[in-house]
C-alpha cells in the first residue's frame, strides 16, 4: 500500500461519511444579491408607473388649458359667425374679410382638436348635438338634422360644445 506513513490511506469504494459544510458567507452575499436585485427590480417598476403617471396628468392638464383657451376664443366666432349672416343681407364689401377672419378662427380650433359640428343631413347624435326643437319633415328621414342654430365644437369624446340643432320627426 502506502510506503509512507504520514501519507492518509484514502479508501475510493466508500461514500464520506460527513457532509461537506457550505460556506456561510456564500448562502449570505446570494441572499444579498437576491435583495438588491429584488430593491431593483421594484424601483425600476415604480420608475416606469411615475413615467405613464406623469405623462397621463401632462396630457390631462393639457387637455384642459387647450379646452380652456378654445372655449374663451368660442364667443369671437359666434360673433364673426353672426357678423357674416349679416353682412350677407348687406352686400358690404367687408364680407369677405370677416368670413376668412372666421375661417381661420375655425382652423385654429381644429388645430386645438376641436373641429367644428355644423353638418344637416346627418342623423342626430346627443353625443354631438343638443336639440332646441323638432319639427316634421316627409323630405328626410326622421331624427336628421335638418339646420344648425348654433355650431358646435369638438368629438364625442372630447366636446367643447354640442351642436344646437333643429331635428326632422316623423310625420303626424
Amino acid at each position: 500500500m502506502n510506503e509512507n506513513p504520514t501519507d492518509p490511506v484514502v479508501e475510493s469504494s466508500s461514500p464520506p461519511t460527513e457532509p461537506i459544510p457550505v460556506q456561510p458567507e456564500v448562502d449570505e452575499r446570494d441572499a444579498k444579491i437576491t435583495e438588491l436585485e429584488d430593491r431593483w427590480r421594484r424601483s425600476a417598476a415604480d420608475l416606469d408607473n411615475a413615467r405613464k403617471r406623469f405623462a397621463k396628468e401632462s396630457a390631462m392638464v393639457r387637455d384642459g388649458e387647450q379646452s380652456r383657451a378654445a372655449g374663451v376664443f368660442l364667443p369671437v366666432i359666434d360673433g364673426l359667425d353672426d357678423a357674416l349672416v349679416f353682412a350677407n343681407e348687406v352686400a358690404d364689401p367687408l364680407t369677405d374679410g370677416i368670413r376668412a377672419i372666421r375661417d381661420q378662427a375655425i382652423a385654429a380650433m381644429l388645430r386645438l382638436g376641436f373641429p367644428r359640428i355644423d353638418a344637416t343631413g346627418v342623423p342626430f347624435d346627443p353625443a354631438l348635438h343638443e336639440a332646441a326643437s323638432v319639427v316634421p319633415s316627409e323630405d328626410v328621414p326622421p331624427r336628421t338634422v335638418v339646420s344648425i342654430i348654433r355650431a358646435g365644437y369638438g368629438l364625442p369624446d372630447r366636446l367643447l360644445r354640442p351642436a344646437t340643432v333643429v331635428v326632422s320627426s316623423a310625420e303626424g
